[in-house]
């Protein structure tokens, strides 16, 4: 058996591992790179395996750092199955084609920029095409193949793949597969993304035990969330001053699970009386991904289920507004009085929140809230970092807007969760990969994996392989 690291190995984006072994060929996820400079340049230089020839894709989740390059592998000839949850294939569906026309955006805004004025002649040169369009993302999903969790499906020969709960967002999984080669049996488990726990909305992730292989991530790896009592502490001071001022309170999030559980914070303030001024869910995106969250009922936490019980809905409230068309966001940047703008991207890097803090970062009565990881060299990670200007839209923009980072409200597990976690494994003691971290948090936490729990751990970098 044999893992070769192709993305997510010594950075938080482009996740894809492929596990081989003489009859089988499996990708693990197929993310787009984000957040940097070279992106551009590291999703267009494709990984070093044979796409024709994989037998089989599973997907851990839909976020666009693990699903977004999957488009391209019908253009490379790969017909395999993605397996993947029910809800992760709805989820997708939406990711997918909005990530096609992202990109298409991105080349015409940059093309007109490159048209106008005086420029070089590097400048003036078309840029690159989109890496995928809405007919690449149409046959990438006819190859999606739903699986369960908990049921077990033989996906490539000798290797059975099963699905547990990553309680990260709606539909993640950790991926368990159990490999047969030369008589010799096998588990690889691979955690996509592990969820925090306890958190409003979703079920917490699933405990695993028994491994030989364990891909683990480490977003978090050296650092450990504020309590969540903390975190709504904080926003409920937010919230006062933004009555006070009559401010604007802009939030980048991430359509897919940051955004929900954003939602269900809010309506709980609502409900008991805490709130008081507007919220504006400002993507079209995650107002459709809201609306699914809503129809998979059967994947909500007991906490959720008992509001439904009472007749509330945990994902709407009075004075919820779901904008979907240009005209209503530009609205938002006129509207007097204090707002809460939730918006993507959630990292600041492009979306409909960069045109929020354009208009209202340099005013000293706007607080910018950071309720997301933030990759070095984002806007979002120099607003973090204390910067007094950030590039928007190609210009800079003075930040006069205070800035505050809600870590309480992540979707990752921290290092004392992830420690928690990986405990289980103890007595199994799996060979243990750190993917989907800096280096900062990848030391640290396997500081702590060798130290008190005896693993062997191993920091991998892309273009790495590890047999066994």
């Amino acid at each position: 058996m044999r893992i070769q690291f192709h993305g997510a190995a010594g950075g938080v984006t482009g996740c894809c591992h492929l596990l081989s072994t003489d009859r089988a060929r499996v990708l693990l996820d197929f993310g787009l790179h984000q957040g940097g400079p070279h992106d551009d340049e590291l999703n267009r230089r494709l990984p070093a395996f044979d796409a024709p020839r994989l037998d089989a894709v599973v997907l851990s989740h839909a976020h666009i750092d693990h699903c977004g390059r999957l488009p391209l592998l019908p253009g490379l000839q790969c017909r395999a199955p993605i397996w993947c949850t029910p809800a992760t294939r709805e989820l997708c569906g939406i990711q997918l084609p909005d990530s096609a026309n992202q990109q298409a955006h991105d080349r015409e805004h940059t093309a007109g920029g490159r048209t106008t004025g005086q420029r070089t002649a590097d400048e003036r040169r078309p840029p690159p095409p989109p890496l995928y369009d809405q007919d690449d993302v149409a046959r990438v999903l006819e190859q999606f193949s739903p699986l369960p969790y908990h049921r077990t499906q033989e996906i490539a020969e000798g290797v059975r793949l099963t699905f547990h709960d990553a309680g990260h967002i709606l539909g993640s999984c950790i991926v368990a597969l159990d490999v047969e080669e030369r008589g010799r049996r096998a588990r690889l488990v691979f955690t996509g993304d592990v969820g925090n726990w306890p958190v409003p909305l979703l079920r917490d992730p699933e405990f695993l035990d028994s491994a030989d292989v364990l891909l683990l991530e480490s977003t978090y790896g050296d650092r450990n969330h504020r309590t969540r009592e903390a975190t709504l502490e904080e926003l409920t001071g937010v919230l006062d001053a933004a009555r006070r001022r009559a401010g604007k309170v802009l939030m980048p999030s991430f359509a897919v699970g940051r955004t929900q559980e954003l939602i269900y914070h809010f309506g709980a303030l609502s409900r008991a009386n805490h709130l008081g001024l507007p919220v504006f869910v400002d993507s079209p995106m995650a107002v459709s991904v809201t609306e699914l969250y809503r129809r998979h009922v059967e994947l909500l936490d007991d906490e959720a289920h008992a509001l439904l019980q009472r007749g509330d809905r945990p994902l709407d409230f009075p004075g919820l507004h779901l904008t979907r068309t240009t005209e209503e966001s530009m609205a938002l940047n006129t509207r007097p009085g204090a707002a809460v703008i939730i918006a993507s991207s959630g990292m600041c890097t492009g979306g409909r929140i960069v045109h929020h803090l354009r208009h209202h970062a340099g005013d000293p009565d706007t607080q910018i809230v950071i309720v997301g990881y933030q990759a070095e060299r984002t806007p979002g990670r120099a607003l973090v970092d204390g910067a007094r200007s950030i590039v928007v839209l190609g210009h800079p923009v003075r930040v006069a807007a205070s800035v505050h980072t809600l870590g309480g409200l992540s979707a990752h597990a921290d290092q004392q969760r992830l420690m928690t976690w990986a405990g289980k494994f103890r007595a199994a003691r799996p060979r243990t990969f750190l993917v989907h971290g800096e280096d900062g948090a990848r030391k640290a936490l396997a500081a702590r994996l060798r130290g008190e729990l005896g693993l062997d751990v191993t920091l991998p970098v892309v273009g790495d392989a590890a047999e066994f």
